[in-house]
């Protein structure tokens, strides 16, 4: 594209403003290759961008292209966590998207390569590349490091449970103050696997992104040596014309749902490879992500299942080992291509296990995957959760519903002792439409971890939790509150029986009573302001990826 920029006395006027950039005609007559950078001074994900797109600027140089770094906005969620911020967090995805698109194609840019880190920013990165479907190449930031408190491993989602903890007397002020200095100890995505971490494995299993882009950690050399080759693969992309819909096939996601299953990641997965798919033209379903459950094992248990992290995956073999172990029972298209201009097959058929973060296909943890779609009388179109982080006794659980229209009610009442042993707890009005904005919950889960409740309590949404969550957290429910779905039916008092295993969400109420409460239902209602209120007209359900309307 920027040919159309670099020749003719009719772009003299363009070429002059590339000469104020400090760009020679050499360099103007090379591709331009665009580095859409996350960095900022508030997401820890984010604050060391700058030295990885330094890194990328090399590789790109190297291999004959001229490197321009152009910005991407990117929003923290645990800063964001339980308060009006993170009802900017989901569809600040669809602004990323937006950006992308409007940078790559206001500028004339040859290629991307996509350097974002956290939770939102990958995706949306991603969606924009898709949509302009120019050649690029994803690279991370990479994971953060564990924390060390006391001799054992800590990380964001020890802080949200020891708050918890200090309520329920079991950890002292000084103890959280402590653990405070130490959990999150430097640059990168926090550290186990949760949103960031999983979108960022995914990618490998894409193809989109070079082995090692989901585990290097963020302080280690080589993830600057992962950078320098993402911006030499970028090149080879554009000299052989590979563009992003090449790569973002139906295989290729039906490989990122397999390993998604496989390594036990965030219900998040859901929403966004749902989005990238749209934007390439597919569409992924709740039976899709159902049927990969059933038929693939669940390999690894990490952070918050247990004290494993990111580098303890990567030490044992990282993705491409996943990858290999399920292509053993022939889980795994390796023939979709990737960013290396090669088969997937290519870069894990040498992949092996070297450490106890990976098990063998042939000794699962599991049979089945670490994600469970379950549907019920509440759940019409389906709601999702992490299977693998549940306790094997509340995969099947009957609780009395105790039922909170807004996060923060749900917390108070954590907080105060009126969530008891044997509830279930319902919060609704935080779906795409009712939030709006689809609010990531990982204060009330993380309280009731840290009270001790996580065996004993369920925690039923229209909304959605935190990668980092572990218990009986069942999200996604639709059709939402908002929209008129069941969930907002349910009164206090309400048996609600979950069966993880079966896949089943119901409130045990018979159909003449649910009619009799429809008809007495009116939808809790309010006008928020800004961008937030053309978002919830516009947004559709999670179960679509909780992306915006194509048409109006």
């Amino acid at each position: 594209m920027s040919k159309e920029l670099s020749a003719g006395i009719e772009k003299a006027p363009q070429r002059a403003l590339y000469k104020a950039l400090g760009l020679t005609d050499e360099e103007i007559a090379k591709p331009i290759i665009a580095i859409i950078s996350a960095k900022s001074e508030i997401v820890p994900g984010h604050m060391h961008l700058d030295t990885l797109t330094d890194a990328v600027k090399a590789g790109v140089y190297a291999a004959g292209g001229t490197p321009v770094v152009v910005p991407a906005i990117g929003i923290c969620d645990g800063i964001a966590m339980g308060h009006d911020g993170m009802r900017y967090s989901l569809p600040s995805r669809e602004l990323i998207a937006d950006g992308v698109e409007s940078m790559l194609i206001g500028h004339a840019f040859d290629g991307a390569v996509l350097v974002p880190n956290c939770d939102k920013i990958v995706p949306g990165m991603l969606m924009g590349a898709a949509r302009v479907n120019l050649p690029a190449v994803l690279v991370s930031g990479g994971p953060m490091q564990s924390g060390l408190y006391r001799g054992q491993k800590v990380g964001l989602s020890t802080m949200f449970e020891s708050v918890g903890k200090v309520k329920a007397g079991d950890m002292s002020l000084s103890e959280l103050s402590e653990l405070e200095n130490c959990a999150c100890p430097g640059c990168g995505s926090c550290c186990g696997m949760y949103t960031a971490n999983s979108l960022n494995c995914l990618c490998e299993a894409l193809g989109i992104a070079l082995p090692g882009n989901g585990t290097v950690p963020a302080v280690q050399a080589e993830r600057l040596r992962l950078a320098k080759a993402a911006g030499a693969a970028v090149m080879k992309l554009v000299q052989n014309d590979i563009r992003p819909r090449m790569i973002l096939t139906k295989d290729a996601f039906m490989n990122a749902l397999a390993v998604d299953m496989a390594v036990g990641a965030s219900t998040n997965t859901v929403l966004h490879l749902f989005a990238v798919a749209a934007e390439c033209g597919l569409t992924l379903s709740l039976d899709d992500v159902q049927r990969i459950s059933d038929n693939t094992p669940n390999l690894c248990k990490l952070s918050p299942a247990s004290d494993r992290d990111m580098e303890d995956l990567g030490r044992s073999g990282g993705v491409m080992a996943v990858l290999h172990e399920l292509s053993k029972r022939n889980l795994i298209k390796g023939d979709a291509l990737t960013v290396t201009g090669k088969s997937l097959s290519r870069s894990y058929k040498n992949a092996e296990i070297t450490g106890d973060a990976i098990h063998p296909v042939d000794a699962p943890l599991s049979p089945c995957g670490g994600i469970a779609v379950l549907r019920g009388n509440i759940c019409e179109d389906g709601a999702v959760v992490k299977r693998s982080a549940v306790s094997p006794k509340m995969l099947s659980f009957v609780g009395k519903a105790k039922c909170f229209d807004s996060e923060e009610d749900c917390v108070l009442a954590i907080m105060s002792g009126k969530i008891q042993k044997g509830d279930a707890v319902v919060i609704r009005y935080e779906g795409p439409k009712g939030g709006p904005g689809m609010r990531e919950m990982l204060s009330p889960t993380s309280a009731l971890c840290g009270m001790g409740l996580d065996e004993d309590v369920a925690l039923i949404t229209d909304g959605r939790f935190s990668g980092a969550t572990r218990g009986a957290a069942i999200g996604h429910v639709c059709p939402e509150a908002a929209a008129g779905g069941k969930i907002a039916l349910i009164k206090d008092g309400d048996k609600i029986k979950i069966d993880i295993q079966n896949g089943q969400l119901n409130v045990d109420i018979n159909a003449k009573e649910m009619a009799a409460r429809a008809k007495k239902y009116r939808p809790k209602d309010g006008e928020p302001s800004g961008w937030l209120l053309r978002y919830k007209y516009l947004v559709t359900s999670a179960a679509q990826g909780a992306v915006l309307k194509k048409k109006f």
